[in-house]
């Protein structure tokens, strides 16, 4: 399917009581899938009258300060739960808009083959925020290497397992430096856009993946004072479109999957 010719009978088919007013829409995103999505929705919006600016982070953190700090209108780049965590321990309020696409989280080495290559005493690198690493963790309990005190706690950390039989040694590390460092360690787990970053291809490369019954909705992130604005519902409107669909099953293949 063409998708620029969708997106011009999508913005074809808006209606607009005479002339639409423009508007300035910012929003943080870290590179992979998050801002390409973003850039992808642009010129729909642009016909909205809506003017976005995107800006590209590598980090988990400054994204919400930003917004936090009404420095930034939006964000796109978290799950749920990292949000919840972020609010809980930063004090801060900031809200779900909508979701819009699930990143299958894997497990990466350039060491060995398969999960049942690894040996005794193998070092293994989880990220060291609470989320992602509690979400490393269970995909690793998932395929049978460690075992859970609570075998369903997305904060787990390496303090939580209860069977290690393997002995597995735990480094955990920022999210953003685990491909960097995936020749130094026997097996990591990382953020499917980071290893799109790396050149990893999370269908092909990673040894155990999430499936698609994964919890982990990445989503667009506002403030209670803007999330309901015009621009923010155009820009919603638009990431959930049959366009953006066909344009992540396209271009992904399988490595990042709508959720809407």
């Amino acid at each position: 399917m063409n998708l620029k010719k969708t997106f011009a009978a999508l913005a074809a088919a808006a209606t607009f009581s005479g002339a639409v007013a423009a508007g300035e829409l910012s929003v943080a995103a870290t590179p992979v899938p998050h801002a390409e999505i973003l850039e992808f929705v642009k010129p729909q919006l642009a016909e909205q009258g809506v003017e976005l600016d995107v800006k590209v982070f590598t980090d988990y953190i400054q994204p919400n300060i930003q917004v936090d700090q009404k420095r930034m209108d939006a964000n796109f780049f978290q799950h749920q739960p990292y949000l919840d965590e972020f609010n809980d321990g930063r004090g801060t309020s900031l809200v779900t808009v909508t979701g819009v696409h699930v990143e299958p989280f894997g497990a990466y080495s350039s060491k060995i083959d398969s999960l049942d290559d690894l040996k005794e005493g193998a070092v293994v690198a989880i990220p060291n925020d609470p989320t992602n690493g509690g979400r490393a963790l269970l995909l690793l309990q998932k395929a049978g290497l460690i075992r859970l005190e609570d075998a369903s706690k997305i904060t787990a950390t390496p303090r939580d397992i209860a069977e290690n039989p393997k002995g597995l040694e735990f480094k955990e590390l920022e999210a953003a430096t685990l491909p960097r460092i995936l020749n130094q360690v026997d097996l990591a787990l990382i953020n499917t856009n980071y290893a799109l970053e790396a050149g990893l291809n999370p269908s092909d490369d990673a040894l155990v993946i999430e499936g698609s019954e994964s919890p982990y909705v990445n989503i667009l992130v506002a403030r209670p004072d803007n999330r309901d604005s015009d621009a923010m519902r155009k820009l919603a409107a638009a990431l959930n479109s049959d366009a953006v669909r066909e344009f992540i099953m396209e271009k992904y293949e399988g490595a990042v999957v709508p959720a809407f």
